[in-house]
């Protein structure tokens, strides 16, 4: 596609990178909406993410090292590498070490981490789905061959000396996947949120959404380097996508279990009484 957007002496300034970071800005600012009905100061939420962005970052970073610890372990030296250096990492990575870094941030703060978490994770979507354009303009996280009429070819030598990237091969867009599927989960998560009932309702719901759509499009993935288990069957992303699952539902279990108990302790009209039967 186009992974560079263009080069200005010896700096090259990266498609996917210029989309990465306008996406983590936009969903700064929109987290800052749902912060303000939370209650929360928006400003220590704008802060907060900052920081949050870059402890992503490590994380993402780390994550990826792991993922393909037998390269790594055999190329030490392409730890430091700048290829490394300019990767965005793993998905579930950055989501680790950004819930790290909310939950250190509350605990010194004393701020209460769900309503946190909530306003987090409907900008989440929004940001991932902008990233994901910057994915499909580098070539990375491409999709296996494909013979289906939306099939894509890659030609731009950058993507296949950056990201490996086949080229003249029909591929399935699984960017565009993602990134169609995240902005719809963020159009839902912003309706949703304008009618939580529970602390939790939203990250619950987020976290289900985007581990069902990501174990989903994990079967048309075709990139390497995703840590293939159980004979190739799985890949670890979607084992990690049942856990967010199951995570998401125990949040919603929760939410619905405090509700009927505090409806059910909560004290009668004035005036009523058992009636004779």
């Amino acid at each position: 596609m186009h992974p560079v957007l263009f080069e200005l002496g010896p700096f090259t300034i990266y498609t996917y990178g210029v989309l990465a970071a306008a996406g983590v800005l936009i969903g700064l600012w929109y987290a800052r909406r749902p912060a303000r009905r939370a209650g929360l100061d928006a400003h220590r939420v704008w802060d907060l993410g900052v920081y949050t962005v870059l402890a992503a970052l490590v994380v993402a970073k780390i994550w990826l090292l792991f993922s393909d610890w037998k390269y790594y372990a055999a190329n030490p030296g392409d730890v430091l590498s700048l290829a490394t250096l300019e990767s965005g990492g793993t998905f579930y990575g950055g989501v680790l070490g950004a819930v790290l870094a909310i939950a250190v941030y509350a605990y010194t703060h004393t701020l209460p981490v769900l309503p946190i978490l909530d306003s987090f994770a409907a900008a989440l979507p929004l940001s991932h789905a902008i990233g994901r354009l910057g994915c499909f303009a580098a070539g990375c996280c491409y999709g296996k061959p494909t013979t289906l009429p939306w099939g894509v070819r890659f030609t731009d030598q950058a993507a296949a000396r950056l990201a490996g990237t086949p080229l003249g091969t029909p591929l399935h867009p699984t960017q565009l996947y993602e990134a169609a599927a995240e902005f719809l989960n963020f159009l839902f998560l912003a309706w949703l949120g304008t009618r939580e009932r529970f602390r939790g309702q939203t990250l619950g719901t987020y976290m289900i959404l985007y581990g069902m759509e990501r174990a989903a499009i994990e079967f048309f993935r075709g990139d390497p380097g995703r840590t293939l288990m159980f004979g190739g069957a799985v890949s670890l992303m979607q084992v990690v996508s049942v856990g967010l699952v199951v995570t998401g539902a125990i949040l919603w279990s929760g939410g619905l279990r405090r509700m009927g108990s505090s409806h059910s302790t909560s004290p009668a009209p004035a005036g009523a009484g058992p009636r004779a039967t």
